[in-house]
């Protein structure tokens, strides 16, 4: 029952000061105040915030970001939460999130847009964000909470529910999402996404949306919520059985090979591992994500693993009777859609912070941060190496992709035309150990994971969680913007630069300089290959005008991208050969402003082949007879997947 009763004589009222702001003015403050620690060392959590003002935040976060910049620049100071005005709301996350991404996660950006196509332009971010387990603060405006003047422009007005905005389609897509009806609901819901932003398990897009009169309106708020505030970054402990049941299965093992994620890179466990095998002679295959946890010429390092993987990793994986997941979603690529570990009493230990990642094929679960589980496992495992013909067999194995490797990046005539392989020797060899090559969508990253000789953890930066168009050269120059005393480059295909190149206009805008080396072959070389492959004759992935029997198939389109990068305010080389291009890299690594380096290339040359498979269906019945042919390839790589069920600890 609830009491009645008088109040009692030692309560007494609050007395807290207020701050009278509006909700946007309450936000940019509390942002500008949040702190993450780990290790003893304390970071600020938002290094900014990108934003494109429309009428559902100009007045709002427009204002607020204003008011806190000029208040800085009289107070001769640097604004606490520093504004980036981007070009396309999807590509402003994707700057956030590789800026984040190079910062192991330990700093972030917010993003602001405006109601309507403003705020779904950021839904491909928000994805990309979650799938990746990148955190960003995604801020979109929402319409009117008081209804008032509805419909309003861009407005959804659906007849089934009068509460829903286009912004609940962020729901599925973030690991926190909230909207803001009145302001006193302001502080729960940022609180909401610190929490998740800050949780290396969570972690993922943060989304808060605020209606575009809420984020104008004025409040007495608490002076307690703008206090600084630090959160914990998390290393989660294995537990000591479980790393003695983990130990037990790798030291029955003959054959063992670890598969390294992202989660090595964000634990900063880089150093663990590399002692970890150097003293158990466990190889190292690594993801697209994990790609740097140890250099290309570790003795224990045998490369990419999986669908895009070299021949000497792929050739460990199927003989392995023990797999060490270490921070690894096993992603389809990373397992070859479930062909990669062809051994039939294959058992897994999967290491992992998150219990979804940790219980992958029916592996023994250690739950735990990268760098305290490797640290265990290694005093549990003083007494283990793997057998010496097994050590043998590793360095046997990477030696010849190595030979192969150089092989494809040879240039015999430097006056010759190159192809993508060249390319990418070229830029590898060109740039320094410590700068960082950004990719994502296209024939590259697949290239890259097999061929990019990785030399510093941080100098591979490949988005292939999501594989999203257009993220490169955003991605680039959040990249950039996160390490700025290293050279970035970006490896950009011509359909991807065609998804987001006005990013280059930021770049110049805010003096970011990145290397972009943009490789046009007209057309979609990557799926034009998988086409080919399953089929479908490359159908739909040449830029070519239509012939006369109205298909794609006529001449090569006139279309100039270096002259559309030149027109977006950069440097522009057209080179032809490698000398021209080697020249240009260098020419642009002295520069202090971006260059794009055009080079063309003949989509029909590929990377050495991964001897390895990718799960996508082909048609089961066809008049076709190169589609006939698939199938009876694809029915044949199917009978080889495994569902990978049973349980590795029994």
């Amino acid at each position: 029952m609830v009491s009645t009763a008088p109040i009692s004589a030692n309560k007494t009222e609050n007395t807290e000061d207020t701050v009278h702001l509006t909700v946007s003015q309450a936000v940019v403050k509390f942002l500008a105040n949040q702190y993450v620690e780990r290790d003893g060392t304390r970071t600020k959590f938002f290094a900014g915030a990108f934003g494109i003002f429309g009428h559902g935040n100009v007045a709002g976060l427009g204002q607020a970001l204003l008011q806190a910049e000029i208040d800085a620049v009289e107070g001769g100071s640097e604004p606490e939460l520093p504004y980036v005005l981007g070009r396309n709301e999807q590509a402003m996350v994707h700057s956030a999130v590789a800026y984040t991404r190079q910062k192991d996660r330990m700093q972030t950006w917010a993003v602001t847009a405006s109601v309507g196509p403003g705020s779904t332009n950021m839904l491909t971010g928000a994805a990309l964000a979650t799938i990746n387990r990148l955190p960003v603060l995604l801020l979109p405006a929402d319409t009117f909470a008081t209804r008032v003047s509805a419909p309003v422009l861009q407005e959804l007005e659906l007849p089934s529910s009068g509460d829903v905005t286009v912004n609940d389609a962020f729901k599925p897509l973030s690991r926190y999402f909230d909207r803001v009806w009145r302001p006193e609901q302001l502080p729960g819901a940022l609180l909401g996404a610190m929490r998740v932003l800050t949780d290396p398990v969570e972690t993922g897009a943060a989304t808060v949306a605020i209606p575009q009169d809420v984020q104008a309106e004025a409040f007495d708020w608490p002076e307690s919520l703008f206090a600084p505030r630090t959160w914990h970054i998390a290393r989660p402990l294995p537990e000591k059985s479980v790393i003695a049941r983990a130990a037990e299965v790798i030291r029955s093992a003959q054959k063992p090979m670890i598969v390294a994620g992202g989660g090595v890179i964000y634990s900063g466990a880089t150093a663990a591992l590399a002692s970890f095998v150097s003293k158990t002679g466990i190889p190292v295959g690594q993801s697209q994500a994990g790609k740097g946890a140890v250099p290309y010429d570790h003795p224990q390092s045998v490369g990419a693993v999986g669908s895009t993987g070299t021949t000497a990793a792929n050739a460990l994986a199927t003989e392995a009777d023990v797999i060490i997941g270490i921070g690894t979603r096993y992603s389809d690529f990373t397992s070859a859609s479930r062909t990669a570990f062809n051994n039939p009493d294959v058992r897994f230990v999967n290491i992992n912070v998150a219990s979804i990642d940790s219980v992958k094929q029916g592996g023994i679960s250690v739950v735990s941060d990268a760098r305290e589980a490797l640290e265990a496992l290694e005093a549990e495992l003083a007494d283990y190496e793997v057998p010496a013909d097994y050590r043998t067999l590793v360095s046997d194995l990477a030696t010849p992709w190595d030979a192969t490797v150089s092989s494809v990046y040879k240039i015999e005539d430097p006056t010759a035309p190159l192809n993508q392989n060249q390319v990418i020797g070229l830029a590898n060899t060109l740039s320094d150990p410590h700068d960082v090559v950004v990719c994502a969508a296209g024939s590259m990253p697949g290239d890259l994971h097999k061929l990019w000789r990785t030399r510093d953890s941080k100098g591979y930066h490949v988005e292939y969680g999501f594989s999203c168009m257009g993220y490169e050269i955003a991605g680039g120059i959040g990249a950039k913007m996160a390490e700025p005393d290293r050279d970035v480059f970006v490896m950009v295909g011509d359909g991807s630069y065609l998804m987001m190149a006005t990013e280059l206009v930021t770049a110049v805008q805010e003096g970011v300089k990145i290397i972009v080396i943009l490789v046009q072959n007209h057309g979609f070389a990557s799926i034009g290959s998988l086409s080919e492959s399953l089929g479908s004759q490359r159908f739909g992935t040449d830029y070519r005008y239509r012939g006369e029997q109205g298909r794609l198939d006529g001449e090569i389109l006139p279309v100039d991208l270096a002259a559309n990068a030149a027109s977006l305010g950069v440097e522009v080389v057209r080179v032809e050969n490698g000398a021209e291009f080697t020249d240009a890299v260098k020419t642009a690594k002295a520069s202090q402003t971006s260059t794009v380096i055009h080079v063309e290339t003949d989509p029909l040359i590929g990377a050495p082949d991964s001897e390895s498979w990718w799960d996508v269906p082909v048609s089961a019945t066809s008049t076709l007879e190169s589609t006939r042919s698939a199938y009876a390839t694809y029915e044949k790589w199917k009978k080889i997947q495994r569902p990978f069920l049973r349980p590795s600890g029994n």
